[in-house]
């Protein structure tokens, strides 16, 4: 009997982010479902990126003034003037300096959240996918013996007891029961696709997850040495080495915004996602696999029966109907017809391994082992992920100020 299920509870900054609104290119409200296919939806994520885009442009129109203001100043200063001018930088480039640091620290936090919220996820679909190929193997080795290992020792047995027609009426018995094991086998998911969807879904993000960490060391490194360059030219009083840093600074400026509007889409994707994750999924593997199979993995509670059940039930029952007449066989026939005595020990010897591998099947068929998988990859990346992007988001906002 499954266990009662875990229950997924999305954190607060999971409704927070699925609250904020959604417009599409023409301004137009959007529904916040996640529909990640749906052209609308899509462009609802972008028009965050828009927003980004306009407050890039205001923040670079303003660093070109002040280039320009820097550039075109008097040289023929009061004294006290400068002095006071002077003042007023250092204390500015300190400030400058600390919110860049504070910046760093976070943006090192968050990558570092997003990583292990990615890795998390990445871990369970593979899980999740060596419980399915265990499924499937397990499901075709046994089809291969009731097939074809089986067939072999039972055509070999019938030309031993051809003069015998009640062990051949037993030999057709055991053959019906092996049919109707094939035929609940063949009623069971196979996995073969699902597979390599979710494989494929893993190598991609953890190809994308090692880049944008990367591609975030190297910001947080840009972003500490346009600080740096700014601190030096201003303790040097070196005019060309600050504006030379202005202009590291708009290409910093154009990075961080960048990485915000990316953050926040993505932050208000996976939010979209965490808020109901469930309907997503049901909605997503329509076709592929039963609603019944999805709702016993994703809703894996006492209330919810087993769909494989019966399969597994009549399964059992046919296998032990079979031992029990190859049994009778061995004792009552190898006697009289000791040729047949290696076939019905191969016989038994397969049914035995069959039997082994039911256990293994039913284990994996449990709704435990996946859903667990399933909680997983949610906690993954509904906390440590989205927390991550957060921070993340702070970061950029902080380095553009």
């Amino acid at each position: 009997m499954p266990a009662a299920r875990v229950e997924y509870v999305a954190p607060w900054w999971v409704a927070w982010l699925h609250s904020v609104p959604h417009l599409g290119l023409r301004l137009q409200p959007v529904d916040s479902t996640f529909k990640p296919r749906d052209e609308s939806y899509r462009e609802s994520l972008l028009f965050l990126g828009l927003v980004a885009a306009v407050c890039l442009g205001l923040n670079l129109v303003i660093l070109a003034t002040y280039v320009v203001c820097v550039c075109c100043c008097r040289q023929d200063e009061a004294v006290q003037t400068k002095r006071r001018d002077s003042c007023c930088v250092t204390w500015t480039a300190v400030a400058a300096g600390l919110i860049c640091c504070a910046a760093v620290g976070v943006g090192f936090y968050g990558n570092s959240e997003t990583n292990d919220g990615v890795y998390q996820l990445i871990y369970s679909v593979d899980n999740a996918n060596h419980t399915f190929s265990g499924i499937d193997e397990l499901v075709s080795g046994t089809t291969q013996k009731m097939k074809v290992d089986l067939e072999q020792h039972l055509a070999r047995l019938s030309e031993i007891f051809a003069a015998r027609g009640d062990y051949i009426q037993t030999l057709k018995f055991v053959q019906q029961m092996a049919a109707n094991i094939l035929v609940q086998l063949s009623g069971l998911p196979v996995w073969r696709e699902v597979t390599t969807e979710l494989t494929e879904l893993a190598d991609q993000t953890g190809y994308v997850e090692y880049y944008r960490w990367l591609s975030y060391l190297l910001l947080f490194i840009l972003d500490l040495v346009i600080c740096l360059v700014a601190c030096l030219g201003l303790a040097r009083r070196s005019r060309c080495l600050l504006v030379s840093t202005l202009c590291c600074a708009a290409l910093g400026l154009f990075l961080s915004w960048t990485s915000l509007a990316a953050d926040s889409a993505a932050a208000v994707g996976t939010g979209d996602f965490c808020s109901d994750p469930d309907t997503f999924l049901l909605n997503i593997t329509e076709g592929q696999v039963r609603t019944e199979v999805t709702r016993y993995y994703l809703y894996c509670g006492q209330s919810g029966s087993s769909p494989f059940q019966q399969a597994l039930t009549i399964f059992q029952r046919s296998l032990t109907t079979m031992q029990s007449q190859v049994a009778g066989l061995l004792q009552f026939a190898v006697p009289v017809f000791p040729t047949a005595e290696k076939d019905l020990l191969g016989i038994q010897l397969l049914l035995n391994s069959s039997e082994s591998g039911l256990h293994q099947l039913t284990a994996m068929l449990d709704c435990r082992g996946l859903h667990k998988d399933y909680l997983d990859a949610l906690n993954g990346i509904c906390y440590d992920g989205i927390e991550g992007l957060l921070y993340l988001a702070l970061f950029s906002l902080l380095a553009a100020l």
